[in-house]
Formats: C-alpha cells, sequence, structure tokens
C-alpha cells in the first residue's frame, strides 16, 4: 500500500524513538510492524531523511551496520521529539474524523 502524503515523516520519526538507525532498518521496521503493508521506496525514504535532517529533526553520523558496510545512522533530536508529538496528535484527530465520516448513517443534505 502507498503510504498517504505526509505521513512519512511521522513514521520514520517514531522509528528513531528507540536510538539511532540507519534509513534501511527505519524502511524495515515500518514494513515489519505493518505487516508488510507500507512500503517505503528507497527514493521517498532517503529525500524524507534529507528533508528532516534540514528541518533539524533528525541528526545524522556516518558508521558501520551490522553486517559491516558504512551507513549513516540517524537520530532524533529535541526538536524531533516535538515534532512527532505534535504530528502524532494531529494524526489522532485526523483518524477519528475520517472514521466519524467514514461511520455515518446521516446521509448528506
Amino acid at each position: 500500500m502507498e503510504l498517504v502524503q505526509g505521513t512519512l515523516d511521522i513514521l520514520i520519526l517514531r522509528g528513531l524513538t528507540w536510538g539511532p538507525k540507519h534509513g534501511y532498518a527505519v524502511a524495515r521496521w515500518i514494513e515489519q510492524v505493518s505487516n508488510g503493508t507500507l512500503t517505503v521506496l528507497d527514493g521517498a525514504l532517503y529525500t524524507a531523511l534529507h528533508r528532516m535532517e534540514e528541518r533539524e529533526w533528525i541528526a545524522a553520523e556516518w558508521g558501520v551496520s551490522a553486517r559491516g558496510r558504512r551507513a549513516k545512522f540517524y537520530r532524533l533530536t529535541p526538536a524531533g521529539r516535538k515534532q512527532l508529538q505534535t504530528e502524532t496528535s494531529d494524526w489522532t484527530d485526523y483518524v477519528a474524523a475520517v472514521t466519524k465520516v467514514l461511520r455515518s448513517t446521516t446521509q448528506p443534505a
């Protein structure tokens, strides 16, 4: 399933709450947690990571992956934690509103 525009940032931020991870690990985590329903394309992932780094929601440094490869590891910044809280609240409100509409038994006027 393709991600709804604007949701990738919040998912990446959530994936980094447990500590630094490289981009591939975050993408695989999203796919695993969603039981394969959500797929993160590499182009979208790295575009989002760079955008969030520019906004200072995440910081990055080079390290070595579990497979011995050089990889960029991303970590959440205090600004990123605040953004995650804001987006989580907004997303929860959005989902509740859409659910109300989908469950409504009232027809349009």
